[in-house]
């Protein structure tokens, strides 16, 4: 949307007031008796007050009704949302799905929360540790309705249809191959502009962060500069009929009523942000004399357990780059992994898979499943002439990777009607290569 402004660094601590009324942050304290223009104050907390202070995270609020003010909740239909990992019995199969069925407009008007079903996850929000893997599906945008997630954060990776994220801290437009994070308890409404799809990594009692560096240096993969928030912006508006709030809480959904717009906040600093990333800011290292590096190398975000170097969730892109490893095959070699790997495709098509895994698709290769290059893949690759090519052109491949084990939900397994139960195919063109009688060529 032209005309949005944003304010760049993660994590930093930032402050933002709406034009409309300056000098509306107070100054010198956050919580005086009285604020300017007759707000309220009201802090949101997205860490413990006595966490380390590189890891404390809270933003002050500047608003004309406080968030407090509302009916009830009470309990409202979860459709196909959910934390039920037991509803099917597990399955470690390699599993693939065609694109995720959109709704038409001209059937049914679904916005961004109705939309929302759970693919697989694993954990427990009560527990505070776990995550869950959504879609999002949708053709309408949300009018006078906002979503809240008491349970974790959203990482939210649109695939088709720009979509319009209004927030208590200001408005993000998030278009496909960006990505937006709105974090644990904050309010925000999506608009959309026609049919419109993505994907969602939700994790639960951690935060993401930037993944540490070690010998790469100072800089390197998603750069901080590269993150984008909101600048202020507010309604003062009351709504006759009410205003719905909905909250996903203890992986329920709950909905009160209120009689104005939750995006009355003025002003507001902190350091607890909603944010968004365009992914063809990130800096590619990569292998330039042989082999396949591990894809920890494309790491753009990631959400630490409580376990050294293993991540509950990793969001891991395949951007476009330069392959010039010697003497290396150089796709994702085979492989059987601890961790969980889920993929989406956002444009284009995935190197070790040029046919049948397509945007607004998926793949699930669950922990310790063998997984891998397709035949002709393979084949083709171990073949061709190695000379320094461009890979990934006009493709955009991801992958959300954890240490839970994931269970997949029955809508994922059955109501979506989008698995693909031929997926195992595409490996049975592998054939030996065996010559017990090789010897090492003469050079």
């Amino acid at each position: 949307m032209a005309g949005l402004k944003y304010m760049s660094g993660f994590g930093n601590d930032l402050s933002s007031e709406d034009p409309r009324c300056p000098g509306s942050l107070p100054e010198g304290q956050n919580n005086p008796q009285v604020c300017p223009y007759g707000l309220y104050s009201e802090q949101l907390s997205g860490s413990a007050f006595t966490c380390p202070r590189p890891a404390n995270k809270r933003s002050w609020f500047y608003r004309i009704l406080p968030s407090v003010k509302h009916k009830p909740f009470t309990a409202v239909p979860c459709g196909n949302l959910t934390e039920n990992w037991n509803e099917v019995e597990p399955d470690p199969n390699q599993m693939r799905w065609l694109p995720f069925t959109i709704p038409k407009s001209t059937e049914k008007k679904v916005d961004f929360v109705a939309g929302l079903h759970t693919l697989c996850g694993a954990g427990d929000a009560k527990s505070r540790n776990g995550i869950g893997i959504h879609m999002f599906t949708c053709n309408t945008s949300m009018v006078d309705r906002c979503f809240n997630n008491s349970d974790g954060d959203f990482l939210i990776v649109p695939q088709q249809g720009e979509i319009l994220i209004t927030t208590e801290f200001g408005k993000i437009m998030v278009e496909p191959n960006e990505i937006c994070v709105i974090q644990q308890g904050m309010r925000f409404s999506v608009d959309v502009f026609g049919e419109t799809r993505g994907y969602i990594l939700e994790v639960y009692g951690a935060h993401y962060e930037l993944p540490d560096l070690g010998p790469i240096g100072a800089n390197g993969l998603a750069n901080p500069r590269d993150f984008l928030c909101p600048v202020a912006w507010y309604e003062d508006r009351e709504v006759a009929k009410g205003y719905t709030v909905i909250n996903k809480y203890q992986g329920k959904l709950f909905a009160c009523q209120q009689d104005f717009s939750p995006f009355n906040v003025v002003a507001w600093h902190g350091n607890y942000t909603p944010y968004k990333y365009n992914l063809k800011n990130f800096m590619v290292i990569n292998a330039v004399a042989f082999d396949h590096a591990d894809p920890s190398i494309f790491t753009v975000l990631t959400a630490k357990s409580t376990r050294p170097g293993v991540a509950i969730a990793d969001f891991v892109i395949f951007p476009p780059r330069w392959g010039v490893a010697d003497n290396t095959f150089r796709p994702p070699y085979y492989h059987r992994n601890c961790m969980s790997e889920f993929m989406g495709l956002i444009k284009g098509h995935y190197e070790a898979k040029a046919e049948g895994f397509q945007p607004g698709g998926g793949s699930l290769h669950s922990m310790m499943t063998p997984h891998g290059p397709d035949g002709e893949c393979f084949e083709k690759n171990s073949s061709s002439e190695l000379r320094p090519e461009r890979v990934a052109e006009g493709t955009m491949a991801f992958m959300f990777e954890s240490s839970f084990s994931m269970a997949v939900t029955k809508w994922g397994l059955e109501t979506c009607q989008r698995l693909d139960k031929s997926y195992y195919h595409c490996w049975e063109s592998l054939r030996s290569h065996f010559n017990p009688n090789w010897k090492p060529s003469k050079q």
